[in-house]
């Protein structure tokens, strides 16, 4: 018995259980050891006391403890304690794949692709490694907060089905392959028809195939062809109705091979859905025995007459260098037979190079002067030189009389079905003395069922043994004086009574009439379930079901909260179980959290008091918004909450401030800025920042100057202006007489400016 609180393994802290399922019990709780929250699944007691099952579990388990794949939930731990089996699991913030298709009716379709191909994806993963799923379903696929898809329990789908396990309990029969609906085989691509049930629920909101028992289910899997899911949801692209029905072909040889078959196809119909590129197998038509056109014939006869001579010893190799080697055949040349075949026909045509051979390889005579090429010789073809007529006939009459033999097989078998003659063929059998008819009636024989003793049976043993039979089983409730409650009152087909000893074809369905004694159907308890599961329950039963909504804190959303009548009351068959649902917490007396974002504090701080509700902590934060102005509440705008919660603000106190220093030594004009600057010149000196600030305005005619360290800038740059005067050489000339004249020198203003760039501070 697990309890909340305790200790798995010195290490694992139960603390709230979180699923159930039909083999196991779900648990979150607390690795210890690494410090983590991990989902602890401990198997059902009636499973843990079955030592088969537990030895091919622990095997099972213990492989897909080996599997590391992003798309699987990983398998930390396997082990037992006092008789409790459990599996330690990756845990998983988020809903199944079931729950999220319930609420959303049906997906899109590339979500749906998208989704499958990450479930494909894991898969592969677990293929490489020789691990087959066998029960892929949607309440087998997590998808995470973060929209991560993860395929779980891995393992105990082949410890459950090696073993004798109720339909109730396994539950997967809607995404069943047909191999594993016959109990034969299964291999990588049954979980691929399992994922194209999968798919085809995603992108309709249902799934394929239904029926009142799981016997019914499983039959319409082995016979009833696939439905289109574009019978249902018209716009589903081309590509990805054909990528289903590949998935869910009957015959394994039909579909997907492989998972990198199918992920290739899944990424190709999101770039290209309306394209026709999947590839439909047909492994019948392929390996069918296939008629010789003529020309083909003609070919195998040329061929044949090669090898022959061949085989006789009359081939000889020409050397290189013999004339004629290598080159065109001349027409006279093969108009020549070659004498050691009578029998064969004359041949005036080359022989055929195969589609291999280069046309450039070079023919080699035989003694005949007929040429050939030595690679000729390697082809196996029968050296059948001839077309005989007269077995051909032979083949077509025994196929006609094969044919005419299976239809009147296939008419006894119809009419002995339809009760168009007695099934007793004892006397048919002793009379007879052919041994083929001896043969087909042990087959028709096998077809049929003879019915047990039914009246006052067990309704549950009598159901598995019908079954077991191959038959389908229905069953209804009414009361009964005489019989024994949970016991056949009586056994119907098409509406005819039945009894002991009647013989049945192996695919009837037996309607068996169930007493609930004198007092009624015990009611079953289904508070605490979901609303399809609860129907199921009380329809099983024979009730009918009424609905009716009501709040509730305790019980999750969509599941029952209490039942009338109670559980354990005695009702008659037949009459009406009103469940009450929850709708999740009462929101009726609570208050809309307002939106608070980009308001100032003042008006944030109204819009809480006019809703009712109170002004929690506010801080102040940096943000590129306006100061003063809300950027954060910490309960979002839309939620519903108790009148007077407090809600805490975060306002803007503006963008983060920014300041800058400045320090440098100033150099002279270099002579790339002026090249007739003469040291020791007066040179007006200014510093202006980008904002405008003056920093430095002097002048001075020593270089290099100090300018000190400016601190607290608001801007980054800052430009620096050198103003000053240059004087040209005076220059001599010789005027209009003669006489030699001095030119003074100019005086010419000059500027030199430079970009300075400040360092921040903080």
């Amino acid at each position: 018995m697990v309890k909340i609180g305790m200790l798995i393994a010195d290490r694992y802290e139960v603390l709230e259980k979180i699923g159930t399922g039909g083999m196991s019990v779900v648990y979150k709780a607390k690795d210890h050891k690494l410090n983590r929250f991990v989902a602890v699944k401990i198997l059902k007691q009636e499973f843990s006391d079955n030592a088969n099952f537990v030895s091919k579990f622990r095997v099972e388990a213990q492989a897909a403890a080996g599997l590391m794949h992003p798309n699987i939930v990983n398998v930390y731990d396997v082990g037992d304690e006092k008789g409790m089996y459990y599996i330690v699991m990756e845990l998983v913030d988020g809903i199944t794949l079931k729950k999220y298709i319930e609420k959303k009716s049906r997906l899109s379709v590339k979500e749906a692709i998208s989704i499958a191909i990450q479930v494909s994806m894991g898969l592969q993963a677990a293929h490489h490694n020789h691990i087959i799923h066998r029960d892929i379903k949607p309440q087998n696929i997590i998808i995470s907060k973060d929209g991560k898809v993860k395929v779980t329990d891995f393992g105990i789908a082949k410890a459950a089905t090696s073993n004798t396990i109720t339909s109730n309990v396994m539950g997967s029969v809607h995404y069943t392959s047909p191999e594993q609906a016959r109990g034969g085989y299964s291999d990588e691509r049954s979980d691929i028809y399992s994922l194209g049930i999968s798919m085809f629920e995603m992108l309709t909101g249902r799934v394929p195939f239904n029926g009142e028992t799981t016997v019914a289910i499983a039959i319409k899997h082995i016979q009833t062809p696939m439905p289109s899911p574009r019978e249902f949801i018209p716009e589903i692209p081309r590509s990805v109705e054909q990528i289903v029905l590949k998935c869910c072909e009957k015959s394994p040889d039909r579909r997907y091979q492989n998972m990198e078959e199918l992920i290739a196809d899944l990424k190709q119909s999101l770039i290209h859905p309306d394209d026709d590129f999947v590839k439909v197998i047909h492994p019948d038509e392929e390996s069918a025995t296939r008629l010789a056109a003529p020309d083909e014939q003609s070919e195998i006869r040329r061929r044949a007459y090669y090898e022959e001579a061949d085989y006789q010893g009359r081939r000889e190799e020409i050397p290189q260098d013999e004339p004629g080697y290598g080159e065109e055949i001349p027409p006279e040349e093969m108009d020549q037979p070659y004498d050691g075949y009578q029998d064969e026909p004359v041949y005036t045509q080359r022989p055929v190079r195969r589609r291999d051979e280069s046309l450039g390889a070079p023919l080699r005579k035989n003694k005949a002067g007929m040429r050939y090429n030595q690679d000729d010789y390697t082809d196996d073809f029968d050296t059948d030189t001839g077309y005989d007529p007269q077995r051909e006939k032979r083949v077509t009459f025994l196929s006609v009389l094969a044919a005419i033999l299976i239809g009147l097989i296939i008419i006894i078998v119809a009419a002995l079905r339809l009760g168009l003659f007695d099934t007793d063929f004892s006397g048919l059998t002793a009379d007879s003395s052919d041994a083929g008819t001896s043969e087909l009636t042990s087959r028709i024989e096998s077809d049929t069922v003879t019915l047990p003793e039914m009246q006052n049976a067990d309704a549950e043993d009598l159901k598995k043994i019908l079954t077991g039979m191959g038959l389908t089983v229905e069953v209804k409730y009414a009361e009964s004086d005489t019989v024994e409650s949970d016991h056949v009152i009586s056994a119907k087909v098409d509406g005819n009574e039945v009894s002991k000893g009647t013989k049945l074809p192996s695919d009837s369905t037996v309607a068996l009439t169930v007493s609930t004694g004198k007092n009624g159907v015990k009611v079953p308890d289904v508070a605490g379930k979901s609303i399809a599961e609860a129907k199921s329950i009380l329809q099983a039963k024979g009730f009918s079901v009424s609905q009716e909504t009501d709040a509730s804190d305790e019980v999750e959303k969509n599941s029952v909260i209490r039942q009338d009548p109670e559980a354990g009351i005695d009702a008659p068959a037949g009459s009406t179980v009103t469940i009450t649902i929850s709708t999740g917490p009462d929101t009726s007396e609570q208050v809309q959290v307002p939106s608070l974002l980009g308001q100032t504090q003042d008006a944030a701080v109204s819009s809480l008091t006019n809703a009712g509700l109170q002004v929690g902590n506010i801080s102040q934060v940096e943000s590129s918004e306006a100061a003063g102005t809300v950027v954060q509440q910490s309960i979002g705008a839309g939620k519903m909450v108790d009148p007077k919660t407090a809600v805490d603000l975060q306002v803007s106190s503006g963008p983060k401030t920014v300041t800058y220093s400045f320090s440098a030594s100033i150099d002279q004009p270099s002579p790339s800025e002026d090249p007739n600057f003469v040291p020791g010149t007066q040179v007006y000196v200014v510093i202006i920042a980008a904002d405008g600030t003056k920093l430095l305005d002097t002048t001075t005619s020593s270089f290099p100057l100090d300018t000190g360290t400016f601190r607290g800038l608001q801007s980054s740059t800052g430009t620096l202006q050198m103003s000053y005067t240059n004087t040209t050489e005076a220059t001599v000339s010789t005027d209009e007489n003669g006489n030699q004249v001095v030119v003074p020198g100019q005086a010419v203003p000059q500027q030199v400016t430079r970009t300075l760039t400040f360092t921040p501070e903080n």
